[in-house]
């Protein structure tokens, strides 16, 4: 049962959605400089300039105040691991050490419910302190981990995507399943969690050198068996990866390839990184419906490479962003924003402020086939949505009194802004977090 606020509500600050890529589409954004937001029963009823929309409230309507800042969809991040709080920021000189130094350590401890809880409890806080309502989360390889995370997610009315890891081979003993039993736990948290309240479900092979070929197959059964699930799993991080998986997978054409052989990809499937996919593997990408998730904090953590955003447009790739944490450096879509522009740079393509704000927004809803459910302050979505204060710090007042236009203005929030500049979150219409002022 939702919790959201039951009686109609408004929100008066400027509003910003899109309705479209910027990147292909002048006319993808809807602004209202002076806007207000109507909200009830969890959904959106209408979002647009404050003259027009104020005469026909109910006189008993509450209208909130947050003139001078901005009203923007919740954003949206598309790949991530809650197990791995408690690890960020940790050393090492690659991907593989890293894994084997600190994350499979770490995820061990996921066998205990109450650890789990009490990780999950602090990952959506910090989601929601930084202006994330919607994530596509990885779990662990113990069922309980999955377990604890809905339950942490459904009591904050979240929409969450999350799966049980799946991982029967190259992995620790401690942290490995095999082909069946990861089949049938995946297939039993699906009937328990996947359409619950707001939680959706994704199957999880961690990547394709921690599976078998039989575990991959069962994962490509499972998302037949329930297409409207989500895939989640990683592609073409780093370049040891990649060559460890020519290796494991001599036939395949590409890293990519792997997992288009055994059915893996579809709508709704998330890759995560992408760095060295080739022009075949993003139309392929395109033409499957599959999405890719980057990564830029992490990437650049772990030396893993730049994503090229030219070659992917080339292909009309569907486009979102994932701060990755644990290897990614930050919870906040602001600072993943803050990298991605400079890795884009460094590739020598550029990111208007503009399409960063898309990719966070609907863009990332479209990746996940739920444009029409949240990304957007259009009528109908469901009410996920923060406030955007552009003076939350003193740098940021004295930048952004000096901004002439809307661009400017998101530039630097992207650029400078992080966690304080998320002055409040609403999940279902509901507030889950409020900055004091």
């Amino acid at each position: 049962m939702s919790n959201a606020p039951q009686t109609l509500q408004a929100y008066r600050a400027s509003l910003l959605y899109f309705r479209a890529d910027p990147a292909f589409d002048e006319r993808a954004h809807v602004w209202h400089e002076d806007g207000l937001l109507v909200v009830a029963d969890g959904r959106i009823q209408a979002a647009g300039d404050y003259a027009s929309l104020a005469p026909t409230l109910p006189t008993d309507a509450l209208v909130h105040d947050y003139r001078g800042m901005l009203i923007t969809p919740g954003f949206i991040d598309t790949h991530l691991h809650y197990p791995q709080t408690d690890m960020i920021a940790s050393p090492a000189p690659g991907l593989l050490p890293w894994l084997d130094t600190y994350t499979f350590p770490t995820e061990r401890r996921f066998d205990d419910p109450a650890h789990g809880r009490a990780v999950a409890e602090f990952f959506l806080d910090e989601l929601l302190r930084c202006g994330t309502t919607t994530a596509m989360v990885y779990c662990t390889v113990h069922r309980a981990s999955v377990d604890a995370f809905f339950e942490a997610s459904e009591a904050r009315d979240l929409r969450m995507v999350a799966g049980k890891v799946l991982m029967d081979r190259h992995c620790p003993d401690f942290l490995r399943d095999s082909a069946d039993i990861g089949g049938r736990e995946s297939a039993e948290l699906i009937a328990t969690w996947h359409k619950r309240e707001r939680n959706l479900y994704a199957i999880t092979p961690r990547f394709a050198p921690t599976s078998s070929d039989e575990q991959l197959r069962t994962a490509a059964e499972l998302a037949r068996a329930y297409p409207d699930t989500f895939i989640q799993t990683h592609v073409s991080e780093n370049a040891d990866e990649c060559a460890w998986v020519r290796a494991l997978f001599p036939s395949s054409r590409s890293y990519l390839h792997v997992y288009d052989q055994f059915g893996l990809m579809r709508p709704r499937a998330m890759f995560g990184h992408c760095i060295w996919l080739d022009e075949q593997d993003f139309a392929r990408m395109a033409d499957t419906g599959a999405a890719a998730a980057v990564c830029p904090t992490s990437n650049l953590f772990l030396g893993s490479g730049l994503f090229d955003f030219e070659k992917a447009d080339g292909a009309r790739t569907l486009l979102s962003l994932g701060t990755d944490v644990g290897a990614g450096t930050s919870f906040s879509m602001l600072q993943t924003m803050n990298e991605a522009y400079k890795v884009a740079r460094l590739k020598g393509s550029y990111l208007p402020a503009l399409r960063m704000f898309y990719l966070a927004t609907l863009g990332a809803a479209r990746s996940m086939q739920l444009e029409g459910v949240i990304g957007s302050l259009a009528s109908g979505n469901e009410a996920d949505f923060i406030v955007l204060d552009p003076k939350a710090t003193p740098l940021m007042a004295r930048r952004t009194a000096h901004c002439g236009t809307l661009d400017e203005m998101l530039f630097a929030l992207a650029l400078l802004g992080d966690d304080r500049a998320i002055r409040a979150t609403y999940a279902a219409g509901r507030k889950v977090h409020e900055r004091a002022a």
